[in-house]
């Protein structure tokens, strides 16, 4: 993969699942595509897939596609789809399947030959199996582009965020920053409140901004005004040369 690609590119990973990865990428997309950027997604595996009339519909991979107005293929946005709400390995698994790791390397090469700039959500957090000996830290190495680390404010998630990090650096992965999100209501407590000054001490890694809670996203980022939080605007911005 050329230097100039890796330059357009990002992977967004977790602390785990539920994080908020989705919101981060679709938020990043859809803050370039209002920019005018024609800008590609793609979320390798989806597990836990819906079937309708005997279809795989992945709502993650779809939820992005249309933050981004792609008009991409669901296949090369997400060449591995499940139902199994599980790990990748788990689910391809059950499936006698082993995953081709290359041929998420072909879809991802072709999507950035159709975008100026690609945005890949990873699954789960960084030591999610893929296969049986490739984890999602390899999948982001493979790819060779930078990362971003979502994380929440929580009780526990210093442990968890330090975890990952530790994870990239050992695989030397280069990490742009993090990002926190509130996944839950409320105002948070002490833990939550000191969250922001711990992880960057800590770390010496830049948090990019905090995601507040949002309950109305699909309006957010989908109305003809992009309501959405101004932090999906200054991450891209921040990102990008756009």
């Amino acid at each position: 993969m050329s230097n100039e690609n890796k330059k357009r590119s990002i992977f967004i990973t977790g602390t785990d699942t539920g994080v908020g990865k989705t919101i981060v990428a679709a938020g990043i997309a859809a803050a370039m595509r209002l920019r005018g950027i024609n800008v590609g997604v793609m979320k390798p595996v989806h597990t836990g897939s819906r079937v309708i009339r005997g279809k795989m519909r992945p709502h993650d991979s779809l939820f992005l596609a249309r933050a981004a107005s792609s008009v991409d293929p669901v296949e090369l946005i997400t060449p591995f789809m499940f139902r199994e709400p599980a790990a990748p390995y788990v689910a391809a698994k059950e499936h006698n399947m082993v995953i081709d790791v290359g041929k998420i390397t072909d879809c991802f090469n072709e999507l950035c030959l159709r975008h100026d700039y690609v945005i890949v959500e990873g699954i789960g957090g960084v030591l999610v199996p893929v296969t049986r000996d490739f984890y999602v830290a390899d999948l982001i190495k493979m790819l060779n582009i930078p990362v971003i680390l979502v994380t929440r404010p929580d009780l526990g998630s210093i442990n968890h965020t330090m975890l990952s990090i530790n994870c990239l650096k050992t695989k030397k992965i280069h990490l742009r920053g993090i990002v926190i999100s509130n996944c839950k209501k409320g105002r948070g407590g002490f833990a939550e409140k000191t969250f922001q000054d711990s992880i960057e001490t800590l770390t010496d890694i830049p948090v990019l901004g905090t995601l507040p809670y949002i309950t109305d996203l699909n309006m957010r980022l989908f109305s003809d005004t992009m309501k959405f939080p101004d932090l999906f605007l200054k991450i891209a911005d921040t990102l990008f040369d756009i």
